[in-house]
């Protein structure tokens, strides 16, 4: 669009300021500024709640994306499509034209697009005698390329707490079957305590949760269960050290009592049920840690490796890079860490395969602290992507954890420093 110009609309659609300020916003854009149209398009479909728009609407964008030729949208390139309603109708699958007005007006409303009518309405373009596009009527996708950066972050950080979500809830799965054993095996083994309130606070927190659950209500669940864990294991500790200590100084054979007396009701697989009686059955409860972190995660990943293992202020002071890319310019919670890798994991040409699986194997945390890693030594690594891949297949090896990674970091920022 060019600087200063004004198009009004046609017929007995009136000008508004709002419309004023998006045409404003769109001959504003950078020249150097270029997306991927359907990289871009995927984002507006991840933060279409926040843009107020349907997923019908999404199917027209759809369409007039697929009118523009090129597969880049470019600040510096005439960006207006101009295809009849009929044309438009069979690629948005059919839509009448009633329906298709009516979601072209809901596009241009949301500034995702913009008319530019000719003098009596229609869509064309006038070519040259070479037949190149002079001047086109029709729908500018301007609006689109110049809210580009503020589409990503918004799909980057609703794509960021959806992770966040997920990873929270297994967490409070693991916590739950957690406290269910050790409250069973606290009572298998007479273990004195009061396990039948532990067993009824349990059951009250997890009744407290909503069916449909926020991530503020996710977290202070999981809040509360760690904390009421911490007791249970602390409550057991005690009693396995104080059996450890009246076996030395009695040396006498200990007494096999029968521990069927009581139980609790849970809901396990039979499989967990064998577990649980195996566990009953160990000597002292450092083999019972043992035998439940390899139990924990079937799947070759530890319990510990869903939790972040460097502080956040440690990894900030290491990763000085990634801050900008925070919500406001900063990062002050683990939420703010991952919304920024988010963000960046597709400027390091990262796939969401690879992003997903480490985050699947590390933890959300730990593959938000190995990418700002990545990030901070990005002329010293070649390709970000096959690095990841390599660190998230050492990392269900058992071989990597990203602590090393981070004091590599610190050391030689200390060393730089000092030699300066």
């Amino acid at each position: 669009m060019e600087s200063g110009h004004v198009t009004t609309p046609f017929g007995r659609r009136s000008m508004t300021f709002a419309l004023l300020a998006r045409q404003r916003q769109a001959s504003e854009a950078k020249p150097e500024t270029k997306r991927n149209k359907w990289k871009l398009f995927r984002a507006v479909c991840e933060a279409r709640e926040e843009l107020n728009v349907s997923d019908r609407s999404l199917s027209v964008l759809d369409a007039l994306l697929s009118f523009y030729p090129s597969d880049e949208l470019t600040a510096t390139n005439d960006l207006i499509v101009f295809p009849s309603n009929a044309r438009l109708s069979i690629r948005a699958r059919g839509m009448t034209p009633a329906t298709l007005r009516r979601h072209l007006a809901a596009l241009v409303d949301a500034g995702l697009i913009l008319r530019k009518d000719s003098a009596n309405g229609k869509r064309f373009a006038r070519r040259s005698r070479a037949g190149e596009i002079n001047e086109a009527f029709g729908f500018n996708l301007s609006p689109l390329l110049a809210r580009a950066t503020e589409i990503e972050g918004i799909a980057a950080k609703i794509i960021a707490d959806r992770e966040y979500f997920h990873a929270t809830r297994e967490r409070i799965s693991l916590c739950r079957r957690d406290i269910t054993k050790l409250i069973q095996l606290a009572l298998d083994g007479r273990v004195e305590g009061e396990w039948g309130q532990l067993h009824e606070r349990f059951r009250t927190f997890l009744a407290s949760l909503p069916r449909r659950p926020s991530l503020d209500e996710l977290e202070l669940l999981l809040d509360r269960l760690v904390e009421l864990r911490a007791t249970i294991v602390k409550l057991l500790d005690d009693h396995d050290k104080a059996q450890n200590m009246y076996a030395k100084e009695s040396q006498n054979e200990r007494h096999i009592q029968d521990s069927q007396t009581q139980s609790i009701p849970e809901s396990e697989t039979a499989q967990q049920t064998r577990s649980t009686n195996s566990l009953s059955s160990l000597a002292t409860f450092e083999d019972v840690r043992k035998i439940h972190s390899s139990t924990a995660a079937p799947t070759g990943k530890s319990l510990q490796s869903l939790k972040p293992t460097v502080p956040l202020d440690t990894v900030l002071r290491a990763c000085h890079e990634i801050a900008p890319y925070g919500p406001g310019g900063a990062i002050r919670t683990w939420r703010d860490l991952l919304t920024a890798t988010a963000v960046l994991h597709p400027m390091l040409q990262i796939s969401p395969s690879a992003f997903h699986e480490a985050c699947q194997v590390m933890g959300p945390e730990n593959a938000g602290v190995a990418i700002a890693c990545i990030f901070e030594r990005g002329g010293h690594i070649n390709s970000a992507g096959a690095y990841l891949r390599s660190l998230t297949r050492r990392a269900t090896e058992r071989q990597f954890t990203i602590k090393p990674m981070v004091s590599a970091l610190l050391r030689s920022k200390a060393s730089g420093i000092s030699r300066t």
